[in-house]
């Protein structure tokens, strides 16, 4: 099997089956605590690659670089990935995954604002099945799904999509390993300053007396067992940094296009291991979802792989 493709595959599992592995711990630990935990064995699995490739371009991090990655750390890592994992606690892990897969086609039209990048008719039609299969899962007319989880991973999806475009400015210049890893990095910090800072007595009451008491007194080390342990390690070194890993070397062997396969199996998989593992039923609603918005994935997917193959067949 070519590098490129056993990354794609690596990464597709880890990515894949994370949802699924976090509903065993949802609920154990706070979910800011997690992402803590998570990100900062990330940015450790991700630290040699990304020093690897700054030797690679013989580049060097400024202030104002560094400035723009904990930027990037605030929007995608201690802002998004936080909602996140606390939307599992609301909803099935198989509707979080499934939502959260519309997020590439978001890309497409956030780049359009923000960094001019054309709009192809296919990312039209794309985005029409994604909407679409969203509003067939969530039904908002006679929902049954609980519209705090929903609006949670909404904006979770909305956020990860603005990181994405953010990022992207700088992964040319430094590479994707590097941007991700120090987004890491800050993501962490930030979310370690703001857990400190929960533990101000005043600042606790304002949250608990908001209605959001998992961000007052948010524990560092506390809720880990040797029952979550092996779970904890599976979302933290296996899906943020074997994932991540994979991930972005699967882009040092074939164009973004490819990669982004991943995203085109995620929300087909997903609900398959929550029936699976956790009995989650997959009804009707649920699957005619999940079959509009993986048509609206092979839109946006499947035409640009097919672009990215053609030189190769012609030389």
């Amino acid at each position: 099997m070519k590098k490129g493709y056993l990354y794609i595959a690596v990464a597709t599992f880890m990515f894949t089956t994370f949802e699924v592995a976090l509903k065993y711990i949802a609920g154990q630990i706070n979910s800011v605590q997690l992402t803590l935990c998570r990100f900062s064995i990330g940015f450790l699995f991700l630290l040699p690659l990304a020093l690897r490739t700054l030797k690679k371009r013989d580049k060097h991090l400024d202030g104002k670089t560094l400035a723009y990655f904990a930027l990037l750390g605030l929007t995608g890592i201690a802002v998004c990935m936080s909602i996140y994992q606390l939307s599992v606690n609301y909803l099935d892990s198989a509707v979080v995954a499934v939502l959260f897969s519309c997020n590439p086609v978001f890309v497409t039209f956030l780049a359009f604002f923000l960094l001019g990048e054309p709009i192809l008719p296919r990312n039209v039609a794309a985005l029409v099945l994604e909407i679409a299969g969203t509003l067939v899962i969530i039904n908002p007319l006679h929902t049954e799904l609980n519209m705090t989880g929903v609006f949670l991973i909404l904006a979770a999806t909305a956020l990860f999509s603005l990181y994405g475009v953010m990022g992207k400015r700088k992964v040319a210049e430094y590479g994707g390993a590097v941007v991700t890893c120090f987004s890491f990095l800050f993501g962490s910090v930030i979310i370690f300053f703001f857990i400190l800072l929960t533990h101000i007595p005043a600042v606790a009451s304002a949250f608990a007396a908001a209605g959001l008491a998992n961000f007052a007194n948010i524990p560092i080390l506390a809720g880990y067992t040797l029952e979550n342990l092996p779970f904890v390690l599976y979302v933290s070194a296996g899906v943020a940094g074997v994932g991540f890993c994979a991930y972005f070397l699967a882009m040092e062997y074939e164009p973004a296009s490819v990669v982004s396969l991943v995203y085109f199996f995620k929300p087909a998989l997903s609900p398959l291991l929550a029936w699976a593992l956790h009995g989650e039923e997959i009804g009707g609603r649920m699957l005619a979802g999940i079959v509009l918005i993986v048509a609206g994935s092979m839109c946006a997917i499947i035409p640009g792989v097919i672009e990215a193959k053609r030189p190769r067949a012609a030389s």
